[in-house]
Parts: structure tokens; sequence; C-alpha cells
């Protein structure tokens, strides 16, 4: 009986767990893949950040109390392989970047696992006016989709086109992105629509995250990821293809 109950708890927890990706998780990109109860993320010993985050975005996950942050680095990623705070040292004064959550803090304000959001291999040092401008006003109009009772999924990531910056007091060598890429998508009865953004480092705090939206077949070339590998390939064209699928639920 004791093994019966142990095996349905290990079951409900991966389902809980692959629940953070819709159509599976994705594909093309190397890396470590570390499962957590509110997101799914892929790190790259090279660049030290995550080739992609998972996320699951509901009515019960979001407007939590606010959450401090209080950054460590992830324990289940060799410290050769990832970033510590002290990396981080004087990059706003010297490069003008924040430590800008991929999977956002105040998605999961009302989870217990909260915490899980500031370890390092969630962040990137990301330009202020772009942390603080379209890319929180993008992750805004997610929340304020989830506020009507629609679930939405997201996968989210960096680009790497173009040289930006390096962390001034880093003592060891990383890739700064260039750039970032958020798919956002819902699922309702197999019904998917999703809209996809691609934010650069040097974007204006009054930037319109709408002007940046591209196709999700752009992320994919841009990135080498299959953000979706499992979503029938009868629905790819018309949900990959196009502009728009959910730019009128974010406010486009």
């Amino acid at each position: 009986m004791k093994k019966l109950i142990a095996f349905t708890l290990t079951i409900c927890a991966f389902n809980a767990f692959a629940d953070n990706c819709v159509y599976n998780c994705p594909t093309g990109q190397p890396g470590q893949t570390i499962t957590r109860s509110i997101y799914t993320l892929n790190n790259n010993a090279q660049t030290k950040f995550a080739n992609w985050v998972a996320y699951h975005v509901t009515p019960s996950t979001i407007d939590g109390p606010s959450r401090s942050r209080n950054w460590k680095a992830d324990p289940s990623i060799n410290s050769a392989n990832t970033l510590e705070p002290n990396d981080y040292s004087g990059a706003w004064a010297t490069i003008g970047t924040d430590r800008g959550h991929q999977v956002p803090l105040a998605s999961f304000s009302n989870t217990a696992d909260w915490q899980m959001l500031n370890y390092l291999s969630n962040i990137t040092p990301q330009d202020s006016d772009l942390n603080q401008g379209p890319w929180v006003d993008l992750e805004n109009a997610v929340r304020d989709v989830v506020r009507t009772g629609q679930d939405v999924y997201v996968v989210s990531g960096p680009l790497y086109e173009w040289y930006f910056a390096t962390l001034p007091e880093a003592d060891e060598s990383h890739s700064i992105p260039s750039g970032y890429f958020k798919v956002v998508i819902t699922d309702v009865n197999g019904w998917v629509e999703a809209s996809a953004f691609i934010l650069e480092q040097n974007a204006a705090r009054s930037d319109n995250f709408c002007a940046t939206e591209v196709t999700v077949n752009e992320v994919e070339s841009r990135t080498g990821l299959n953000i979706m590998p499992s979503l029938p390939s009868y629905k790819e064209n018309a949900v990959e293809g196009g502009l728009g699928g959910l730019t009128a639920a974010l406010g486009c």
C-alpha cells in the first residue's frame, strides 16, 4: 500500500510539473533542463543563462502579496555553469542593467514556491529601460488576460544576435543576451492561439511591446528552438505562421 501511495504521489507531481509546458517543452538547444513546481527551464552552461523558460499562469498563481528579491545561485546547477549574486555587482552603474526575471515574480506571487524565481538561472542582465518598460508591460498584459479567467502558457528566452555588454565584476565567462523572445499561448479545449514578441536590449522605456510582434516561426528560426514540439502538424501553420493570435486579448 505504501508503495502504491508513493507511486501515485510521484505521478501527480510529474503531471503538475509537466503542466508548465503546453504541447511539450521546447527542444532544439542543448542544456540542463530543470523542472520545478512553477516553471521549467533549460540552462546553458556556456552563456550561463537559460536557453528558455516555460511557465503556466493561472488565476490562482497571481495577485499574491509583494515578494522580495533575494538572489541566490541555483542549487541544482553546478557553480561553473551559472552565475552567483556577486557577479552582478556594479552592473546597473556600469552597463545599466537590472536583474531581469525571465519567469516574472508577479505571475507566481500567490504560490508557495515563489522564492525559486530568484534563483539566478531565471535571471539575466536586462537593460533597465527594457525591463521597466515594454518587457514589464507585456508581462502585465499576460496577467490581465489571466484575470479574465483564462489560463496562459508562456515560453520566454534570450537571443544572441549582437554584442550588448559584459558584467563588470563577473569572474566567469558569460554572454549577455542582445534581446528576448516571449511566446504567449492559450489552449481552450484544443483551440490553440499564440502571439510571439521579440524585444531588443536597446529598447526605449516608452516603446510599445505590441509593435514587436513576430510569428512563432520567426522566433523558432532565430533561436533554433521548436517551441511546441507536439503541436499537431495540421495546426502549425495557423498557430505559428501568422500574426495576431492573442494580440487583441493582450491589449494591442
